[in-house]
């Protein structure tokens, strides 16, 4: 990979990581109700992408539920969890998406497990146990399972997209924020009232928050992603994306003083060898998961 590429893949990678930071702080530091947050995120999303809505790809039914898959359900899960979750521990507990999918794929699309891939996804399970177990109240942690259950949907529908030829990554989050806003807006009416008024008294930080969760990461940061992949071997660039766990946990620790004992760094380099090589390896979907499952998203 060239190094102009490389700088690319890393400020990428970057983006997602400070993402993961921010969407912490908006949830617990600004207090905004998260699924509102999640849903003004998608509303940008729709129309900064609404140009590129058609030609939907089809069935279109298939093309909804990928989109409430990856885009409302899996970006509702995330910021509720990370309520109580920190960003460090979240970044660990979300690369559960890889061998997910690696599962489903093998359940809905026949593709075969070797030993190698076994492996890694025996790793990156039992490296995210130690992060979400809590050694003191012998229970796993609350917000980290509301974690991994948004990596479950990622995973679904990562592998749901692959069953759609020809989907183009703007046409696809166009749709990602067209029914994720249409599904968020009645959950958090219903489930967070007095949303409004709480999102307002957050001020310009939400705003901006919002802004460049929508704009820089979702429609920019994901476009140069998926350029990279059309320009170079998947399995190489699904690899880099490992930068963005590691750099979340290092923001995390530095600028949220995000705990980092022996269990996280034993949990941290457990998962991540898995993860490493589970992408080494490679399967059809994985760079498709990634695009998404790499942020909050």
């Amino acid at each position: 990979m060239p190094l102009r590429d490389f700088a690319i893949m890393l400020a990428v990678c970057v983006v997602w990581a400070c993402n993961n930071i921010m969407s912490k702080y908006v949830v617990s530091g600004l207090d905004a109700p998260p699924l509102f947050y999640a849903a003004a995120r998608f509303a940008v999303v729709a129309l900064a992408t609404l140009p590129f809505l058609r030609p939907a790809p089809r069935p279109l039914w298939r093309l909804i539920a990928v989109a409430l898959l990856m885009g409302g359900g899996n970006f509702a899960l995330v910021f509720v969890g990370l309520k109580t979750a920190t960003p460090s521990s979240a970044a660990v507990v979300q690369q559960l998406g890889m061998p997910m999918t690696t599962l489903l794929s093998v359940f809905m699309l026949g593709e075969r497990i070797h030993w190698r891939r076994g492996l890694g996804i025996v790793l990156t399970f039992a490296g995210a146990m130690t992060v979400m177990w809590d050694p003191h109240g012998f229970r796993l942690s609350g917000g980290l399972l509301l974690i991994a259950a948004s990596s479950a949907l990622s995973a679904l529908g990562a592998v749901m997209m692959k069953q759609m030829e020809g989907v183009k990554p703007l046409t696809f989050q166009a749709w990602v924020g067209l029914c994720s806003f249409g599904a968020l807006i009645p959950a958090t009416a219903v489930l967070e009232p007095g949303q409004i008024q709480a999102g307002i008294a957050a001020g310009w930080p939400f705003v901006g928050a919002v802004l460049f969760s929508a704009l820089v990461v979702s429609v920019i940061a994901h476009t140069a992603y998926y350029g990279l992949i059309q320009k170079h071997e998947a399995n190489l660039v699904s690899a880099l994306t490992l930068m963005t766990p590691l750099i979340t946990i290092t923001l995390g620790v530095a600028i949220l003083h995000d705990p980092f004992g022996w269990r996280m760094a034993i949990g941290t380099v457990v998962a991540m060898s898995g993860v490493l090589i589970i992408a080494l390896r490679g399967n059809r979907v994985m760079p498709r998961l990634l695009a998404l499952w790499s942020q909050p998203e």
